[in-house]
């Protein structure tokens, strides 16, 4: 399975995904998610679950990686660029703006791509796809442990693709 992305090129993402685009919540989180293609995945699988992450923050979260963007139950191969935002085909779990450590927005206000925002110097995001061998029994605003909870014994491929975001 190969997972890539128009919004990374070269091992950079492009400024609109984050801080530096033009889209964001009334509480100023950039929206604007990254288009992902998905290739190449195995004949059996059901559905695709993603993670995108920020290890770099850890530091600044006091050991903590930052959560950008949970989904799952997709059922195609291909994510496009601001689709976060509208999509109803598959359900979105939450991201780290929920935290303290983030604005504490709602539930409902951060089950969807909440984009990059290195506040010291340019982070490494890694989105991690995987293919799955069933949908998973989880509703919109589902938490990272339970998503993998559903996922384990039953991720047949993942793939990981990586990019900087200058602050």
């Amino acid at each position: 399975m190969k997972v890539t992305s128009e919004g990374i090129k070269n091992g950079i993402i492009d400024e609109k995904y984050g801080k530096k685009g033009t889209q964001f919540n009334a509480f100023g989180v950039p929206t604007y998610s990254l288009p992902i293609k998905i290739e190449d995945a195995p004949r059996n699988t059901v559905s695709f679950a993603l993670v995108l992450e920020d290890k770099d923050a850890q530091p600044v979260t006091k050991g903590f990686t930052w959560i950008h963007w949970i989904a799952a139950n997709i059922t195609r191969d291909y994510i496009m660029e601001n689709e976060s935002q509208n999509a109803r085909d598959f359900i979105q779990g939450i991201n780290s703006w929920h935290s303290e450590l983030g604005k504490n927005l709602s539930r409902g206000e951060s089950s969807y791509y909440g984009g990059m925002t290195p506040p010291d110097k340019p982070h490494t995001y890694e989105l991690h796809v995987f293919a799955l061998d069933k949908l998973v029994d989880l509703q919109d605003g589902f938490y990272l442990n339970e998503l993998y909870k559903e996922m384990d014994g039953h991720i047949i491929d993942q793939d990981t693709i990586k990019g900087i975001y200058n602050n």
